[in-house]
């Protein structure tokens, strides 16, 4: 992705785009050779940018790569509360909000690779995105057990949890459709007994 030739119309859109530009060519280059052997110099001439301006907007390749995976977690979490707030009812909510985050899984394992993987979700960078994961399915889980639709023998953060930690298995899951299947086998466990 080159930065665009012409200014937009304001400062602050052109700075953006820059922003963005690099962003996606240091991905891409990640993602083609591995995060460890993109230089800032490649990112520039892939960018098409000189290197004073790239080290205007980031200090070095991994800062780049980390503000990138930032905004792919801010997009998947505006995703997902905009899926929970589509409909009032509760076991749809869940199950929509259930069904696109497995999906996420899924495709995060298909793009890139291990080492990129490993660079962007260190524990102490994806913490924060854990915990608003895990209230967001606390609070569909609060609603399904007022409406009756989810089991009540354990309590609701431990049903995030396992939520969240099964339906992130959809991670190593060949197809889309076995995605699904999971999706299917960890609501049915959700469910109050007998039902």
């Amino acid at each position: 992705m080159h930065v665009p030739k012409l200014w937009s119309q304001t400062i602050e859109t052109h700075r953006h785009e820059v922003r963005e530009a690099i962003m996606e060519t240091t991905w891409a280059l990640a993602t083609r050779q591995g995060p460890m052997s993109v230089t800032m110099s490649q990112v520039a001439q892939e960018a098409g940018i000189g290197r004073a301006t790239l080290y205007k907007y980031f200090s070095d390749v991994e800062a780049i790569l980390h503000a990138m995976h930032e905004r792919h977690v801010l997009d998947h979490m505006v995703r997902l509360n905009k899926l929970r707030d589509a409909t009032a009812d509760a076991s749809q909510r869940l199950e929509s909000v259930a069904h696109a985050y497995a999906l996420i899984c899924h495709h995060r394992a298909k793009h890139g690779t291990v080492e990129l993987s490993a660079l962007t979700h260190q524990p102490e960078r994806v913490a924060g995105a854990e915990r608003q994961l895990l209230s967001l399915f606390e609070d569909l889980l609060t609603d399904a057990v007022t409406a009756g639709r989810v089991r009540t023998d354990t309590t609701v953060e431990e049903l995030a949890i396992y939520s969240v930690h099964a339906l992130g298995a959809a991670s190593s899951l060949p197809t889309k459709a076995a995605a699904k299947r999971l999706v299917t086998v960890t609501l049915a466990a959700l469910s109050p007994p007998g039902t």
